[in-house]
């Protein structure tokens, strides 16, 4: 049996019993990881992956351009009505900070690193995604202000991030000799181009598909197929016109949800859908590329360490400094600070420096750093958070989270809730 027919009977047999492994704390990533790093080059080496593969590369952009796409187009900060001041907080505080905390403690830990490639690092692990926080973003024993906020950061904190990544991957390779153009200006090309692929497909193609939908010219799979072909052409156009396809995807996603004001919602779902599918074969490459390597190589500290450092306080200190002044007891600010599982973004970022960094010495460092910060992302989140969120519903029983609020029936959470925040929250990306 082939490998990629093997990885079909893996991906079936997921399917069949997705709900059953759900409730044992397994999720799709950790089965994916390690069916790829079992039928990959380290140990079977019955699947065709390769870092110079151009098929992988492409498969792996699409994927998140796709999902980059639907995030932006569906997830908006009206969706937090009432708080929107607590994503934001995470966004434009907590993730430059998270960035910058990340980079100082690569350049202490990394032995001969280079602040290009420290923060080429700390750039590509700082996203964080919902769909290996699940039991966080739909536990009810987590307020639903906290639960949308987290989600909200997710969907967007990788596409934040984009332009960040593109600019250090052009000092990177500056740096190493890869380039003979001025790394400021190729990562302002990239991202100009972008800008404008992004408002010709976006907003130009959510009028035009606004109108169909308005005048009843196109069906509900129109729609639908419609939506996929401006996310693939968000991605492809820019790319061809030398602009960065997934800062284009992701602008392109704001620009269409803006048009249409949510109205296509559903019709995204299917790009999503599409998006959590091909996110299998992400993750089987990142099993087989990467933490299979590390079966064959002598293992490093340093890596381990910044992985952990990475995954607690890079990111919880951020996000306490962005949420000062909030009045969220402390438990609350820990709790949001421990929510930061790294993921698909993470992998696809990190192929795309390693091929664009083919020949660059830190090539090999930030292959292994990223993979155990990932791993560690994939193997704890599902064990740890819905502990941790009984632990800090516990913890806050005594008094609300917020000194001002009275205290649920339940004597922890805020209530009432917030205006806008009653039901169950936003679904979270389900395919990263």
């Amino acid at each position: 049996m082939g490998g990629l027919t093997t990885l079909a009977v893996v991906v079936l047999a997921y399917t069949l019993v997705a709900s059953k492994l759900d409730r044992w704390w397994i999720s799709g990533p950790m089965v994916f990881v390690a069916a790829g790093t079992v039928l990959g080059p380290g140990v079977l080496n019955v699947l065709p992956f390769s870092l110079s593969s151009e098929t992988i590369r492409t498969a792996t952009e699409l994927t998140l351009a796709l999902l980059l796409f639907s995030d932006a187009s569906t997830v908006r900060l009206r969706d937090v009505e009432g708080d929107e001041s607590l994503p934001k907080r995470l966004l434009f505080v907590g993730l430059p900070l998270t960035i910058a905390a990340g980079a100082l403690v690569a350049y202490l830990v990394i032995p001969n690193i280079g602040w290009g490639p420290a923060a080429l690092i700390a750039t590509i692990l700082a996203p964080t995604d919902a769909a290996l926080g699940l039991a966080v973003v739909t536990n009810r024993a987590v307020p639903v202000r906290i639960r949308r906020a987290l989600n909200v950061e997710s969907g967007l904190n990788d596409g934040i991030a984009t332009p960040f990544v593109t600019l250090f991957i052009a000092v990177c390779a500056s740096e190493e000799g890869l380039s003979d153009q001025a790394w400021g200006l190729e990562a302002l090309k990239e991202i100009g181009l972008a800008i404008v692929a992004a408002f010709v497909v976006g907003y130009i193609g959510g009028k035009l598909l606004a109108l169909a939908h308005g005048h009843g010219w196109a069906s509900d799979v129109s729609e639908q197929i419609a939506i996929l072909a401006l996310a693939l052409l968000s991605y492809e156009g820019s790319v061809a016109i030398g602009g960065n396809g997934f800062i284009a995807a992701f602008t392109g996603g704001l620009l269409f949800g803006a048009v249409t004001m949510g109205r296509l919602g559903a019709p995204v779902q299917f790009t999503e859908t599409l998006g959590l599918s091909a996110s299998f074969l992400v993750w089987s490459v990142f099993g087989g590329l990467f933490a299979g390597r590390l079966l064959t190589e002598e293992l490093s500290a340093q890596p381990i360490i910044y992985a952990i450092v990475s995954l607690t306080l890079i990111r919880m200190v951020p996000v306490a400094i962005a949420l000062t002044g909030t009045h969220l007891r402390p438990a609350t600010v820990a709790f949001m600070g421990w929510f930061g599982p790294r993921g698909l973004a993470s992998v696809v970022f990190t192929l795309v420096a390693l091929q664009d960094l083919e020949h660059s010495g830190a090539g090999t460092m930030l292959l292994e750093t990223a993979t155990w910060t990932i791993l560690l992302s994939v193997g704890s989140s599902r064990s740890t958070t819905p502990s941790r969120a009984s632990s800090t519903s516990n913890a806050t029983a005594a008094a609300p989270l917020r000194a001002s609020t009275p205290a649920s029936p339940s004597g922890c959470w805020p209530w009432p809730p917030a205006s806008g925040t009653t039901g169950p929250p936003p679904n979270p990306s389900s395919g990263r």
